[in-house]
C-alpha cells in the first residue's frame, strides 16, 4: 500500500511540474509539503519509459530534526525519550520554589494578604516549547535568557540531570550568576561501574605539572590535550612497562599490553564535575535537591487539568501559545486556592495503604 501511495504521489508531482501545467500549482503549500515528504521517504529510479519506486531504508532517511513527521503540521517531529515515542513537541517548565511563610514575610515588613494560608504557592515563571527532537541540554541557556529578560533569574536553579553538563554549570555561573543544582552523570569507567578497583578518583592530578599519580605512587608519562567526539579532553597515559609489572594491574586496567589511560575534561570543567559528583553523594545535598520534586506535580497538574500532553493546534507558535495559556490557568488556580485558604495538595493514598490503616484500626 505504501508503494501504491508512492507511485500515485510521484504521478501527481510529475503532472504538477509538467511544462504545460499552470506555474501556480507547484507553488501551493500542500504541493510543496508533498514533494518534501516524497523526497524524504521514497526513492524513484527511471529507466527508459519505466519508473521504479522504493521506500527509503532507515539509514537513508534524513535526520529527525529535518524529517517531516506529518503533512498537516510541518513543525512537528518524531521524539524519543526513555523508550517512549511520540510525534509533536516538548514543553520546558520553570516554576518558583521559594518557601517563605507568613511569619517570615511579617518579619521582613511585607504586607500580608488577607485570606492567604501558608507559604505562597509555586508559580510557573517560564514556558518554552520546542519540537520533539530538541534535547533538554540545548534549552538550558535559552531558558535562562528568557528568565533574565523578565528579571526572574534565580540564585539557584534546580534542574533535571538532562539539562546539565560541566560546560553548562560553568557557563550559567559566568554568564548569568546562577548556580545550577542538579545531578551530573557519574564516572562511567569500568572500575567505577563495578565499584571495585581503581577508578579515576583514586588518581592524584597535578594540573600545574601536567601529571597524574596512581594509587601506588607511579606517575604518568603522557599528557596530551585532544578532541574526543568533538569535545575537548586531556588524555593521560602511564608507561606500559610500569603497569605490566604492577601487582594490582587487574584492578586498574583491562588492557593486556598497554598501560593505564585516563581521560579528563579541561581543568575548570573537570574540577566542577568532580565537585558536583562529590556533592550529590551527600544526604544534605539530596534533601536540598528534593525541592525540585514539586515540578513533577506541576507537570501532572498541567496534564490532568489542562490536557497539555495533547496539542490542540497545528504549528510550533500556536502550540506554544496553548502552553502559555495552560501555565496562566495553573497560576490562577494556585493563587485562587491560596487567597481563599484552600490547600491544593491532596496526597493520594493507595488501596494497599488504606487497607493497612483499616486493619490497624
Amino acid at each position: 500500500m505504501a508503494l501504491v501511495y508512492g507511485r500515485d504521489g510521484f504521478a501527481l508531482l510529475e503532472a504538477v511540474h509538467a511544462p504545460d501545467a499552470p506555474a501556480w500549482l507547484r507553488e501551493l503549500p500542500a504541493v510543496q509539503v508533498l514533494r518534501t515528504m516524497w523526497v524524504q521517504n521514497y526513492h524513484r529510479t527511471v529507466t527508459g519509459a519505466e519508473a521504479e519506486v522504493k521506500r527509503r531504508e532507515s539509514k537513508d532517511l534524513p535526520p529527525g530534526r529535518l524529517r517531516l513527521a506529518s503533512p498537516y503540521d510541518t513543525d512537528a517531529r518524531y521524539g524519543l525519550k526513555q523508550g517512549s515515542w511520540w510525534t509533536g513537541y516538548k514543553i520546558h517548565i520553570s516554576e518558583s520554589c521559594d518557601e517563605t511563610d507568613d511569619q517570615d514575610a511579617a518579619a521582613d515588613g511585607q504586607a500580608l494578604i488577607p485570606g492567604a494560608d501558608g507559604p505562597p504557592p509555586r508559580l510557573i515563571t517560564s514556558i518554552a516549547t520546542t519540537d520533539a527532537t530538541v534535547t533538554d541540554a540545548e534549552m538550558t541557556e535559552p531558558v535562562h535568557h528568557m528568565l533574565a529578560a523578565r528579571d526572574l533569574l534565580p540564585a539557584e536553579h534546580f534542574l533535571d540531570s538532562g539539562y546539565a553538563s560541566a560546560e553548562l554549570i560553568v557557563g550559567m555561573k559566568k554568564n548569568f550568576g546562577v548556580t545550577l543544582v542538579t545531578p551530573v552523570l557519574m564516572n562511567s569507567s569500568p572500575q567505577a561501574r563495578a565499584g571495585a578497583g581503581f577508578d579515576r578518583t583514586t588518581f592524584t592530578i597535578d594540573w600545574d605539572k601536567r601529571q597524574a599519580t596512581c594509587p601506588r605512587g607511579d606517575t604518568s608519562t603522557w599528557w596530551s590535550p585532544t578532541t574526543l567526539r568533538g569535545i575537548k579532553a586531556i588524555v593521560i597515559k602511564f608507561d606500559k612497562e610500569t603497569c605490566r609489572l604492577c601487582p594490582v594491574r587487574d584492578q586498574c586496567t583491562r588492557s593486556k599490553t598497554g598501560g593505564r589511560t585516563l581521560s579528563l575534561q579541561p581543568r575548570e570543567l573537570q574540577e566542577v564535575l568532580d565537585h558536583a559528583r562529590l556533592q550529590q553523594s551527600d544526604e544534605q545535598w539530596r534533601a536540598k535537591y528534593a525541592t525540585r520534586a514539586g515540578i513533577e506535580g506541576t507537570i501532572h497538574q498541567a496534564i490532568a487539568v489542562t490536557g497539555i500532553r495533547r496539542a490542540r493546534y497545528l504549528g510550533l507558535q500556536k502550540t506554544h501559545l496553548e502552553h502559555v495559556f495552560s501555565a496562566v490557568a495553573l497560576n490562577l488556580i494556585r493563587l485562587d486556592a491560596w487567597w481563599n485558604g484552600h490547600p491544593l495538595d491532596r496526597t493520594r493514598v493507595s488501596h494497599l495503604a488504606r487497607l493497612d490503616l483499616s486493619l490497624a484500626a
